[in-house]
């Protein structure tokens, strides 16, 4: 497992204590207007909507939210216009980074994304600069805890899903995005609940950190993530498990 995919982890599980249901909120409700503006307002015809929605679920985000979310996006209501961009850089130790926004006023953000990776040691990107070490992937995490590799290789396979990884805590299924309703159905009808089920971009080459590097890079993802705009930050580095819970405390 990529030291990323830890990371990400220990954030799921941070986020589950910190006080920061508002901030999640304002992400989903992003997505669900930018996932109903490209694809329409009906979940059943538009599986990123869908997608969407099910994390508002999972939030507990009251349902008027969801619906008002949908109608800015399909123009049913008055709401900002968002726009969707993916940067690229470079954090410490030459690791690649995409910074996944929604924003209503681009040059703004720019500004304050460029902002961010030079105050700690990284470096804004062109466009195609590190996209290509990324691969889109529905990504799933289940405690090891609530099941086998077994009754889970079992219910995934059928199901459209690619590979299942062990990280020592959790068990990591990865599929194809448009697998990504399928193998997560599938794992809530049998009764268990994901830690944390995305699409998103997977690493096919990582970089390894330790040090002041390491320390620097959590503090590039993580000050990349506390800013409005910003939906998701994917790199691919890969740090010691112990180091990487350490600098998470």
């Amino acid at each position: 497992m990529s030291g990323h995919s830890k990371w990400a982890t220990i954030k799921h599980k941070k986020a589950a204590t910190d006080a920061k249901r508002g901030k999640a909120f304002t992400r989903i409700i992003k997505e669900i207007m930018i996932a109903a503006r490209s694809g329409g307002g009906d979940p059943d015809s538009n599986p990123r909507l869908r997608t969407a929605i099910l994390a508002a679920k999972a939030a507990s985000m009251p349902a008027d939210n969801i619906k008002r979310a949908t109608q800015r996006g399909t123009g049913e209501l008055e709401g900002g216009q968002i726009e969707e961009v993916m940067f690229e850089g470079y954090g410490p130790g030459g690791v690649a980074v995409l910074v996944h926004v929604a924003t209503d006023n681009r040059n703004r953000t720019v500004s304050e994304i460029r902002h961010v990776f030079g105050k700690y040691g990284g470096k804004l990107g062109e466009q195609n600069s590190v996209s290509r070490l990324f691969e889109r992937k529905s990504q799933i995490f289940i405690p090891l805890e609530k099941t086998t590799e077994d009754k889970l290789m079992d219910l995934v396979l059928d199901a459209g899903a690619e590979d299942i990884r062990n990280d020592d805590a959790n068990w990591e299924i990865l599929s194809r995005p448009e697998a990504h309703d399928a193998v997560l159905s599938a794992i809530k009808k049998a009764g268990i609940e994901p830690a944390s089920a995305e699409v998103g971009m997977i690493p096919s080459l990582l970089v390894k950190l330790e040090g002041r590097e390491a320390s620097s890079m959590l503090k590039l993802s993580e000050a990349l993530e506390e800013q409005d705009d910003v939906q998701d930050v994917y790199a691919n580095f890969d740090i010691d498990d112990k180091v990487m819970e350490a600098l998470a405390q």
